[in-house]
């Protein structure tokens, strides 16, 4: 027994001296992998970095692509450096300047290779490159920069820089290492996983004095990077720049979708700069000069600024209340017991108040909306009936964010009870004398411009949107397209109470509230004039809104367009809105006229009237448009204390401008 015993434990030793033989033969013999681990000294492992996706227009236009450049590596341990000054000659660069990037370069680490000049034209490496053989521990990447051909959509493309620290440190994965390009802001960043491309590695034999000497082992382990998916988008780069043209000498937003598939065609933040700025070795410089202009070029308005929407959202008051059955097409209000004022005459139907932006009308509205089969002498009443008006209101996606391809979208503010139970110190403390000026667009409510081309496509799609996007596809035009925006969101509103509206938005366009050159032949063009207040300066230089759609059956373009200082919304944003149309429908300007007339006008406020400006004060000066009314409407209830707003929507709004409403 014992015996066995022994051969049993002899047997399990001489198996385990088998299975470790067996083990050292494969990783001695026929395994590479440790054998290259150990070759550091004379193979190189080089990391091969993908041509980044190019970005296309909706008809197939480059907006993006890349042009190949060199970056410049430094290794601090490797350095060696026999003439800094001629160095830094050769580099035209200073010696603070070599010696900050070096410092930096050592804080990151002694022996690994950090960026040390980035984005270095054919030309000027070749330039270089003879010369850097007698300095040792820089090595040149083949790498690539953004170029723009297009000169536009800056604040919608976002740029592409070295990846920051905190980013470094926070990936979920890891990926990216210093010195890394990244995607920032806007679209660069939305798609960054999609546009980046899929990294290769190439092994390279080299000998002590890091001179290559061909590829190890033929490629064998050598992987082939992968260039990022191309990026097609709903944008028409040709009326893009025209309306980019329209917005100079301007501050505010322009943006135009097609209703049918929200795809954003236009897409303009003013006043806005050449993306090309921010794709060159100059990027810190150049970047740091657009942060500290004050007229806030970076920030991208159609997303991120808030302004009270004004007139504008008369609309919304004026289709539920139909749903609601508190208005008809044939109610009638005048002017008697309104405590807002009014430009137009009075005594209107539902058609001829859209058209001619009567406040009184909608007051009532507003007031029969709220206590509807309700007592409108409670506290409570008022309650449910705002209740009942934020559950509507919030179905055209007013108060929340829509879900834009971009980062930094604000939601915006829509008030319901919680706000002014809130303001007020709790239940029963408000009634309707203390939310009117919601009627008109005033108030509480903060939308963005993305909000108001959503509200005039749902319009134009007479009950439905989906939401406003600019991807058209990835690789090929459909596909990639995220589910999100393929999907139709309802208002629940009946198509028929679409009708007058409509008709009433066409009619302010012919006979209203617009300029009447905007109403362009062939266009058939439906709109909605707003004004929302400035207080600042005592209203006298509110800010101009238009909404719209055309032609007027079968929309094929929705137009949101915000000029602030601008004035009344029939003047300045109105014929911009128009214009954009016509060069989208008919793919050429024959207004010309309208065109020279808004060209020529200069609507950039002085430093004074901008937002935190703490010089010496200066009465406005710059040129109004020839048309402004005045808007009698500004006498309305003056909108509540700021901390009804919440502190995103504040900052939001204090990065802009301080919106009221109007016309």
């Amino acid at each position: 027994m014992l015996e066995n015993r022994k051969y049993i434990i002899i047997g399990v030793f001489c198996l385990v001296g088998l299975i470790y033989l067996s083990r050292l033969f494969y990783l001695q013999i026929l395994d590479d992998s440790y054998s290259l681990e150990s070759s550091n000294n004379s193979i190189k492992r080089v990391i091969e970095i993908p041509y980044r996706g190019q970005i296309y227009d909706r008809n197939g236009k480059l907006i993006v692509y890349n042009t190949p450049v060199y970056d410049l590596y430094v290794t601090p341990k490797q350095v060696r450096i026999p003439d800094t000054a001629a160095f830094c000659r050769m580099m035209e660069m200073t010696r603070p300047e070599f010696d900050s990037i070096m410092q930096f370069a050592k804080d990151y680490s002694y022996v690994k290779p950090s960026l040390f000049m980035r984005q270095l034209s054919k030309e000027d490496f070749a330039r270089i490159q003879d010369a850097l053989v007698d300095y040792r521990g820089f090595e040149p990447r083949m790498s690539s920069m953004r170029t723009y051909p297009a000169h536009t959509l800056a604040n919608a493309l976002g740029y592409v820089s070295e990846i920051s620290k905190k980013k470094l440190e926070n990936q979920e994965f890891p990926y990216y290492r210093q010195g890394d390009y990244v995607g920032h802001n806007g679209l660069e960043e939305q798609y960054e996983e999609e546009l980046r491309g899929k990294r290769g590695v190439k092994f390279v034999m080299q000998n002590v004095r890091g001179v290559a000497k061909g590829s190890f082992k033929n490629g064998l382990y050598d992987t082939t990077a992968v260039a990022g998916k191309n990026l097609y988008t709903g944008i028409d780069v040709d009326v893009q720049r025209y309306a980019d043209s329209l917005m100079q000498n301007r501050i505010g937003a322009v943006l135009a979708v097609e209703p049918a598939t929200g795809e954003i065609l236009v897409s303009v933040s003013a006043p806005t700069y050449d993306p090309n700025l921010l794709s060159s070795r100059h990027f810190s410089k150049n970047y740091v000069k657009l942060l500290r202009d004050p007229y806030k070029p970076l920030i991208n308005r159609p997303i991120m600024a808030s302004y009270r929407p004004g007139s504008t959202f008369k609309l919304i008051q004026a289709l539920i209340a139909q749903q609601q059955g508190s208005l008809f097409t044939n109610t009638f209000y005048g002017h008697s017991g309104s405590p807002m004022r009014c430009h137009c005459r009075g005594g209107n139907n539902l058609r001829g108040a859209v058209q001619n932006s009567c406040n009184p009308y909608f007051y009532n509205v507003f007031r029969k909306y709220i206590y509807h089969n309700n007592n409108p002498n409670t506290f409570k009443a008022s309650a449910i009936g705002l209740h009942e008006w934020h559950e509507a209101t919030v179905k055209f996606g007013i108060g929340q964010k829509l879900g834009v391809d971009l980062p930094s979208e604000l939601k915006g503010n829509l008030p319901d009870v919680d706000t002014y139970d809130h303001v007020y110190g709790g239940e029963n403390r408000w009634k309707f004398s203390n939310i009117y000026s919601l009627s008109i667009g005033e108030g509480e409510l903060l939308i963005s411009p993305l909000k108001l081309v959503n509200l005039a496509a749902t319009i134009a799609n007479r009950g439905w949107y989906i939401p406003p996007h600019y991807v058209k596809g990835f690789g090929r035009v459909g596909q990639g397209v995220p589910q999100q925006y393929l999907e139709k969101h309802q208002t629940d509103i009946d198509y028929k109470y679409y009708l007058p509206v409509i008709e009433g938005m066409r009619m302010a366009v012919v006979a209203g509230t617009v300029n009447k050159m905007a109403d362009i032949q062939g266009i058939d063009l439906c709109g909605k004039t707003g004004t929302s207040q400035n207080a600042k300066f005592g209203h006298k230089y509110d800010h101009s809104i238009f909404i719209g759609f055309a032609p007027m059956n079968n929309p094929k373009i929705a137009i949101a367009v915000f000029v602030e200082y601008g004035g009344w919304g029939g003047s300045a944003a109105g014929p911009v809105a128009a214009l954009i149309a016509e060069r989208y429908l008919k793919r050429k300007t024959e207004a010309v006229k309208l065109d020279e007339h808004v060209k020529k006008q200069n609507l950039m406020p002085p430093l004074s009237m901008l937002p935190g400006y703490k010089g010496p004060k200066q009465p406005p000066h710059f040129r109004k448009p020839d048309t402004i009314r005045k808007d009698t409407a500004r006498k309305a209830q003056k909108p509540m204390m700021a901390s009804s707003v919440n502190n995103e929507q504040r900052t939001a709004n204090n990065q802009q401008s301080p919106a009221g409403g109007g016309q």
